[in-house]
């Protein structure tokens, strides 16, 4: 934050140094007007910057939230394997790593997803994976069937696992603060441009501006309201674990 805050005293500091010497050398024409080249480009240049931080607070959200919600698809998804592959093993077994992994599920879109609206994950999710493992990884095989069942099992836990972690990622990734903060400013900086510059809208010049400035506001708040993968907006819902909660059910009563 402090480089940016040094830069830009740099920039203002060649401005400042910039006009001292073109009034020393007495070189080019006063510009006090509203219209004058100096606003224009001004005018034109903040544009430009606000459209290109808004763009990009506003892509990376949006790209960020689909590939979150791809990830959650993968992960149920390889649940469901891996149920499918409980089933194989012996039947004490198979039942408990079956009734594990609904639990798995039914913490995953209920207390986890809570919790990663702000950022964390639970830990009960990620003890009852582990515990899976370790008790899958301990099984004793009594033959082929077994051990490749076991195996498969095992895979699909890697699968999860892996789909988890991306979800914790997501869960904590978000824009740059600079950049919505970049945002913000230049947002309110062209709503403010033609008072700044001199210019004293009346009449029915303030109803476009007016307009610009309440669109300007509504842009600028949904570059907050979307900054966050499970939350906002754009929101990540549990869906896919909702439908896994049901299919689970449709496979354990042999549909």
């Amino acid at each position: 934050m402090i480089v940016y805050l040094l830069a830009a005293a740099c920039a203002i500091g060649v401005v400042l140094i910039a006009s001292r010497m073109v009034l020393r050398l007495r070189f080019g024409t006063d510009d006090a007007d509203p219209d004058g080249p100096t606003s224009s480009h001004t005018g034109a240049m903040l544009s430009a910057l606000f459209l290109l931080t808004f763009a990009i607070a506003i892509v990376v959200p949006w790209t960020s939230a689909d590939a979150a919600r791809s990830n959650t698809y993968t992960e149920s998804q390889a649940v469901v394997e891996a149920y499918w592959a409980a089933g194989r093993l012996p039947a004490p077994d198979a039942e408990r790593t079956r009734a594990e992994l609904r639990d798995y599920v039914r913490v995953v879109r209920g207390p986890e997803w809570r919790l990663m609206a702000h950022g964390r994950m639970s830990p009960d999710g990620s003890a009852r994976l582990d515990r899976i493992r370790r008790e899958i990884t301990a099984l004793k095989a009594a033959g082929d069937e077994s051990r490749d069942a076991r195996a498969a099992v095992l895979d699909h836990l890697t699968e999860i696992s892996a789909a988890r972690h991306q979800r914790a990622m997501d869960a904590r990734t978000t824009p740059p603060r600079a950049l919505l903060v970049m945002t913000l400013l230049t947002g309110l900086v062209i709503i403010l441009l033609p008072f700044l510059v001199g210019a004293r809208p009346r009449g029915m010049a303030l109803v476009p501006l007016a307009l610009m400035s309440g669109l300007l506001a509504v842009g600028m708040y949904l570059t907050i309201d979307i900054a966050h993968v499970f939350t906002g907006a754009l929101a990540v819902h549990p869906d896919a674990f909702t439908s896994v909660q049901a299919e689970l059910l449709r496979i354990t009563r042999g549909g």
